[in-house]
Formats: C-alpha cells, sequence, structure tokens
C-alpha cells in the first residue's frame, strides 16, 4: 500500500528543481529542457523512482522523465536524484490522464508502465493505463514506431491489457505471462514492487505494444 502523506512533501517537491512545474508549458520544447535532441523515455506511474533512475545512470544517451501523482512516493525518488543527479532525469507530479497535454505528437519514444494500480471494478476500466482509452493518448504522443512496455504481477489486469492492444489498433511485439523464465529477462530493470514479488515467488507478466503502421 502507498503512503499517501509525507508531512512537507508537497512542499518539497514544489521548490525541487528535479521536478518540473507548469508542465504544459514545455509541450513541444522538451529538448530544451533537457538540452539536447535525445530520445524521451517517459514512465507513467513510476512510484519510489527505482526502475527510471536506474534506466537514467545505464542510458545517458536517453532522457528520462518520471511521471507520479502521489507526492509521498515522489518524494523518495527525489532524495535519490538529489544524491545522482543525473542530467537526463526530471518528474512531474500530475494525474496520467493529461498526458497529452504535456508532450507533443512524436516527442516521446518509449511508455514505461510498471505494476499500475489495476482499477479492479469493471466501471473503472477507462482508468487503467493500458485501456484502449489511455493507449489513444499514447498514440498522440509517441514517435511512430514508439513502443509502450507494461508491467504487472496482476494476473486480470494482464488479461485486461491483452485484450486491449488490439482493440486499440496496436500490435503485440512481445508478451509473456512469467518474465523471468522467459527470453525477454535480459536486460530487465527491476522496480520495488518487482524485487519484492519475485523475492516471493510471484510470475511477472510482461507485454510490449506498439502501434499498427499505416
Amino acid at each position: 500500500m502507498r503512503l499517501r502523506n509525507v508531512r512537507g512533501s508537497r512542499e518539497t517537491i514544489a521548490a525541487n528543481d528535479y521536478v518540473i512545474k507548469n508542465e504544459t508549458e514545455y509541450k513541444g520544447t522538451w529538448n530544451q529542457v533537457f538540452g539536447n535532441d535525445n530520445p524521451i523515455h517517459i514512465e507513467i506511474g513510476m512510484g519510489k523512482g527505482q526502475f527510471i533512475t536506474t534506466l537514467a545512470q545505464q542510458n545517458p544517451h536517453i532522457n528520462y522523465v518520471g511521471i507520479e501523482k502521489y507526492s509521498s512516493v515522489l518524494i523518495r525518488a527525489i532524495a535519490k536524484q538529489e544524491e545522482l543527479q543525473l542530467p537526463n532525469l526530471y518528474f512531474i507530479r500530475m494525474e496520467a490522464e493529461y498526458i497529452a497535454d504535456v508532450f507533443a505528437k512524436d516527442e516521446v519514444a518509449q511508455i514505461y508502465l510498471n505494476f499500475s494500480d489495476p482499477w479492479p471494478k469493471d466501471r473503472h476500466a477507462k482508468r487503467r493505463l493500458t485501456s484502449k482509452e489511455f493507449l489513444a493518448r499514447y498514440n498522440q504522443i509517441l514517435i511512430p514506431d514508439g513502443v509502450v512496455i507494461f508491467k504487472t504481477d496482476n494476473r486480470d489486469l494482464f488479461d485486461f491489457s491483452v485484450e486491449q492492444v488490439p482493440e486499440a489498433g496496436w500490435n503485440m511485439v512481445n508478451c509473456t505471462y512469467d518474465l523471468h523464465n522467459s527470453e525477454f529477462v535480459e536486460g530487465n530493470i527491476m522496480t520495488e514492487y518487482e524485487t519484492k514479488f519475485v523475492a516471493e515467488g510471484k510470475p511477472i507478466h510482461r507485454l510490449v505494444a506498439n502501434r499498427e503502421m499505416k
């Protein structure tokens, strides 16, 4: 269960140089934020930041933006970044549904969705980050050959996501119900949740999807 309240977190986030404020003002100009034209990868729902921070360390030629709506976990990612001071990593505190207001067409090369909220009730299906409604939002910001990479331990959410890919007009590049016993595990970076679940012996499901090229 995520912590929702950390005293002073909102004030700390508002004052931190690694957190982008007024993020919609940078739509179409993120290359200026980073000071280069390197590809941009984003993680939506990044939690405490272990995954995206590791990627930014390993790939200095790629720019990363971590998106998280909960101040109480974003503050942990900020602490990591203040130690590392990686020039290719920034954060945004925001709701994922507004993603197309923040990035322009063809501005994002890759989107990571890790252990997203399953929103288990049927009436909340549109809120799931792998729903066809969200895939339509990603379609607005990804480059033509951009991809979405999704990992979860939740079988019901994964089954739903697998169904949504073709319904949204996307291609399934690859898919596994047991990532850590598959050919796709090479190079995998684990999140905090993933580390915990793997230690408990739970299978991790992963898919990679892109748009159908017309």
